[in-house]
């Protein structure tokens, strides 16, 4: 199996130390996983050091309450992986008396673990034989070996898989072993050429270990692979929020308890609109659903032209505006409280500079 051997050579010379790798233990490995769904490597990493800092064990992190974490995960964004983190350590810590499962298919049964990261978990923790595939392994092999099915389709990750494992070193002993034929090894080497060597766009083919050998590259079609059919579709939404002040410099914010973006998270009261609207139907918004109890002094806006903030499927255009009020806001929170509650990170960046 020259592929293998040649690319776990690389692996080994190549290899970033990233802080889940210097373990078999399947807490910081399970994760490291949840954190990098979804987030470059560059940026997970400071977010998984803060979490095993604050919650070096599955009960510390069952214990905290969901606000402490969606507080710790402030800015990863997909916070879903965040309310699925903290249940899953409950259940890991009550039902499971704080140990993992330790097969992919127990895995697979965890909340926010699907099969990507089941088999991660299973091979870097315990050496399972079950291949894991990622954009990183799909690019890779479709390039490698000129596969030119459809990775949108369901039935491109089994296609995947089966080549994967067939390329896999079989060796299952401990997977703290680590010698240069077992499972987790050729995983983490495969995911890794992909991230640094076998990338998107212009991938420097020339200094290739397989640019005598990767069929793509033959054929002149590096640019083409792989296939990729899905196109994403982009929902535009309009957020106008509210930032109250009252005579004493309190505000007010509320909880987004409705399941979809930002679930559980804090923000400033909300008009969503259809379209960009301009201080006119604002301000008669305000004036007839808003702070009934108290007067209202002015509005203004604090942007004139809306922040967009991208999601992977919604492209959120934000305008802020300044609403004072006479006396007091019921239930209203000074400055210093304001920065302990857990926040979308387009809010929270606008509280900092503000």
């Amino acid at each position: 199996m020259d592929f293998t051997n040649s690319l776990i050579q690389w692996y080994l010379q190549n290899k970033r130390d990233l802080p889940w790798r210097n373990t078999s233990n399947p807490y910081p490995i399970w994760l490291s996983e949840i954190i990098l769904q979804q987030t470059r490597v560059a940026q997970g990493t400071p977010y998984f050091l803060s979490f095993m800092t604050v919650f070096p064990t599955v009960f510390d992190l069952a214990k905290a309450d969901e606000e402490q974490v969606l507080k710790l995960w402030q800015g990863l964004g997909y916070y879903s992986r965040a309310r699925n983190l903290h249940k899953t350590a409950q259940f890991v810590a009550s039902e499971l008396l704080g140990v993992f499962p330790d097969t992919y298919m127990d895995l697979l049964k965890l909340k926010g673990v699907g099969e990507y990261t089941a088999a991660a978990i299973a091979s870097f923790s315990y050496n399972e034989a079950v291949p894991v595939v990622d954009g990183n392994v799909f690019r890779v092999l479709s390039r490698y070996f000129d596969v030119e099915t459809d990775i949108a389709q369901t039935s491109a990750k089994k296609e995947f898989a089966s080549l994967a494992f067939e390329l896999m070193p079989k060796d299952t002993r401990g997977a703290a072993e680590l010698s240069e034929a077992n499972p987790a090894l050729f995983n983490q080497a495969i995911m890794e050429f992909g991230a640094l060597q076998c990338v998107p766009k212009s991938p420097d083919c020339g200094i290739c270990i397989f640019k005598t050998s990767c069929a793509a590259l033959q054929k002149k079609k590096v640019d083409q692979l792989p296939l990729n059919s899905k196109k994403l579709k982009v929902r535009n939404r309009f957020f106008n929020y509210l930032v109250v002040a009252d005579e004493n410099e309190n505000t007010i914010i509320q909880k987004r308890t409705a399941k979809g973006i930002w679930h559980n998270l804090y923000e400033f009261p909300l008009i969503e609109t259809e379209k960009e609207e301009d201080f006119n139907t604002i301000s008669i918004n305000i004036k007839n659903d808003f702070f009934k109890n108290n007067e209202l002094i002015s509005i203004s806006e604090h942007n004139e032209k809306s922040l967009i903030h991208k999601l992977s499927h919604q492209h959120l255009h934000i305008k802020f505006w300044k609403v004072s009020v006479k006396g007091t806001i019921e239930n209203g929170i000074n400055a210093e409280a304001l920065k302990t509650f857990p926040f979308p990170i387009v809010i929270f960046n606008f509280i900092e500079k503000n």
